[in-house]
C-alpha cells in the first residue's frame, strides 16, 4: 500500500495551523516497538495538533510516567513486561489510583494467549485489545484516530461541565454580593477562570452605569470601572486615555454590535442591558486559545449576568433610599440639625468595627440599617429635656433614661431583620459590660455584639464632638477615658481595636465633620 495515501492527514480535519499536541504514551519492553511506532504514525495530525510521543519501558516506569503526565490521551500498552500482568496492572492504577478516566487505554501482547481478551475487557477498563501481529500501519493509524477523537469529545463533555459549574459558582457568588465594586471585581475573575485565567483584565461601563463621581460625563464616554492586571491602576480613567487605539476600537465596535469580540489572547465580550447602555468586559492576555466551548460559555455567562448587575443596582437603589429615609426620620425624631451628621459617622465606624470583628456581610449591612434608630425613643421625651444645658435631676434622668424602653416598644413587632436588629439596638445601646447599665443591667455577651458596637460608637462620637451640654474633647483625653472604660463600659476587644485604628475612626470624624463646623 502507498505509504503516501496511508498516512494522509484525515480528510474530515482541513489543514490548519499546529495547536499543539496529543500526548501519546507509548509502553512496552521491547525499544524497536517504539522505534517502529513514532515512525508509523510521525505524520499523524488530527485537528491541527501532532502526536508527542512518550516512552515507557516496563509497568513501574509507565505510572510513573501518568504522575508527570496528566494530560496523556492515549497509552499504548503492552501486557507482558516485568511480569505476565504489568500492563494490567498499570490500566487498574491508572483507573483506580489515579481516577483517571479520560485517558484512552489501548492494549498490545504478543502472547494473547497470557491474558485472554474476553476476560480483559471484562474486568479491566480498556478500550481497545489489540494484537502486535494485527496491528500493521492501517489498522494503529485507524486505532489511534478512534481513540483521540474519543478523547477529544470526553474531555471537550468535562471542560462543558466544568465551564458550567463554575458558571453556577460564579452566579451564586455574584448574586450574593452586595457591593458594586466587589460585583465587578468577582465578574472578572470568574471570567478570567473561564478562561483559563487572564493576565489582565477591565470592566468598562458608559457613565450611566458609572458611579457618581463620573455623572458629569457625556454618557456615551467609556470609562474603566474595575480591573486586574495592567488595569488594576486606570479605575476611573477614560477608556480613550487607558488603552491603545486598537483596544479602544474594540472596545467600541463590541459596544455598538452588541457582540462579543475574540482574538487570538483577547476577548471583548458585550454585556446587555435593559435599563443601561451595556457594559464591555475585556480580557486580554489569555493562557490558551479560546476554544468554541469557551465561546459558548462567555456567551451563556455574558447574557446572564446583567441579571445579578441590575438586580445589585436596584438594590443599592432601594437600600440607599431606605437609608436615606431612615436617617433623615431618626434626626427629626431625635430633634437634630440637618447639619449634624452623627448619625452618618455612627454607621461609618459601625461598620469598621462590625468588619474588623469578621461579622458576615449581611449582620453587617443589616447593623448599618438599623443603627439610626438606636434613639428613637427619644421621640417621646421633651426636646427640651434633650437639649438641655444644665445639670440633670435625678427625675429629669429617669425620663431621659426611658427612652431605651420607649424605642424598645416602637419597634419590637416588626418580623423584619433590620428592625427586629434597630429594637434590639434601642433598648440595649445603654448596656455596660460590667453589667452597670441601663435597663436590664446585662453584662458582657449577654449583649448582643450589635448593641455593644452601638454603645462604643455613640460614646466615642459624643466625646470627640461638640453637643449641647459639653465641648469637644481633645484626642488624648478621649483614648485615656476608652482605656479607663475598657471592661467597664465597654467591650474590651472592641476598645483594643479602635485604638489600634483610630486613624481609620478619625478619618471618618474629618469626613463626616457636622456641616457646620466644615
Amino acid at each position: 500500500m502507498n505509504d503516501d495515501l496511508l498516512f494522509a492527514e484525515d480528510t474530515d480535519e482541513p489543514p490548519i495551523e499546529e495547536l499543539g499536541f496529543w500526548k501519546v504514551l507509548v509502553v512496552d519492553d521491547e525499544p524497536e516497538v517504539h522505534a517502529v511506532t513514532k515512525l508509523a504514525l510521525s505524520d499523524f495530525i488530527l485537528n491541527g495538533k501532532r502526536l508527542k510521543f512518550i516512552s515507557a519501558y516496563s509497568g513501574s516506569e509507565a505510572k510513573k510516567r501518568f504522575i508527570e503526565h496528566d494530560d496523556i490521551a492515549v497509552v499504548l500498552l503492552d501486557v507482558v513486561m516485568e511480569t505476565d500482568e504489568a500492563g494490567l496492572e498499570v490500566a487498574q492504577y491508572v483507573r483506580d489510583d489515579l481516577d483517571n478516566h479520560f485517558t484512552r487505554i489501548i492494549l498490545r501482547t504478543g502472547q494473547p494467549g497470557q491474558a485472554p481478551e474476553k476476560h480483559v475487557i471484562i474486568n479491566y477498563d480498556i478500550n481497545d485489545y489489540k494484537s502486535k501481529t494485527e496491528l500493521t500501519a492501517q489498522k494503529l493509524f485507524t486505532v489511534i484516530i478512534a481513540a483521540l477523537r474519543s478523547y477529544r469529545d470526553i474531555v471537550a463533555i468535562e471542560e462543558n461541565r466544568a465551564g458550567l459549574e463554575k458558571i453556577i459558582d460564579a452566579s451564586t457568588d455574584l448574586f450574593a454580593t452586595h457591593s458594586l465594586e466587589k460585583f465587578m471585581q468577582g465578574l472578572i475573575q470568574q471570567v478570567s477562570s473561564i478562561l483559563g485565567c487572564a493576565k489582565d483584565a477591565a470592566y468598562i461601563t458608559t457613565a450611566v452605569a458609572a458611579p457618581k463621581s463620573f455623572s458629569q460625563h457625556a454618557s456615551d464616554e467609556l470609562y474603566v470601572f474595575a480591573g486586574n492586571g495592567e488595569y488594576s491602576e486606570k479605575e476611573g480613567k477614560r477608556l480613550k486615555d487607558a488603552v491603545d487605539e486598537n483596544v479602544y476600537a474594540l472596545c467600541k465596535e463590541a459596544l455598538r454590535s452588541k457582540q462579543i469580540v475574540y482574538g487570538d489572547d483577547y476577548v471583548v465580550a458585550y454585556c446587555d442591558s435593559k435599563n443601561q447602555n451595556g457594559s464591555i468586559l475585556y480580557l486580554t492576555g489569555l493562557a490558551r486559545r479560546v476554544g468554541e466551548t469557551d465561546k459558548r460559555l462567555i456567551k451563556l455567562f455574558s447574557d446572564n449576568v446583567q441579571i445579578a448587575f441590575e438586580n445589585l443596582l436596584l438594590t443599592n437603589e432601594i437600600e440607599g433610599t431606605q437609608r436615606e429615609v431612615i436617617e433623615r426620620l431618626s434626626k427629626a425624631l431625635d430633634h437634630e440639625s440637618q447639619g449634624n451628621r452623627h448619625i452618618e459617622r455612627m454607621v461609618k465606624m459601625a461598620e469598621i468595627l462590625a468588619r474588623g470583628l469578621k461579622l458576615e456581610d449581611r449582620k453587617v449591612r443589616i447593623l448599618k440599617l438599623a443603627i439610626p434608630l438606636h434613639d428613637v425613643g427619644n421621640a417621646l421625651i421633651s426636646p427640651t429635656l434633650l437639649q438641655k444645658t444644665d445639670p440633670l435631676t435625678e427625675n429629669e434622668i429617669f425620663q431621659i433614661r426611658q427612652h431605651a424602653e420607649f424605642g424598645y416598644q416602637i419597634l419590637k413587632d416588626s418580623d423584619k431583620p433590620t428592625i427586629q436588629i434597630a429594637a434590639m439596638l434601642a433598648k440595649q445601646h445603654h448596656e455596660r459590660w460590667d453589667g452597670a447599665g441601663y435597663p436590664e443591667g446585662l453584662r458582657e455577651k449577654e449583649i448582643a455584639v450589635e448593641s455593644r458596637i452601638a454603645a462604643l460608637v455613640d460614646v466615642f462620637d459624643a466625646l470627640v464632638n461638640k453637643r449641647p451640654y459639653k465641648q469637644k474633647w481633645p484626642l488624648e483625653k478621649v483614648i485615656e477615658t476608652l482605656k479607663k472604660e475598657s471592661g467597664k463600659h465597654f467591650d474590651p476587644r472592641l476598645v483594643t481595636y479602635l485604638l489600634e485604628n483610630i486613624d481609620l475612626f478619625m478619618q471618618v470624624q474629618h469626613d463626616y465633620a457636622d456641616l457646620e463646623q466644615q
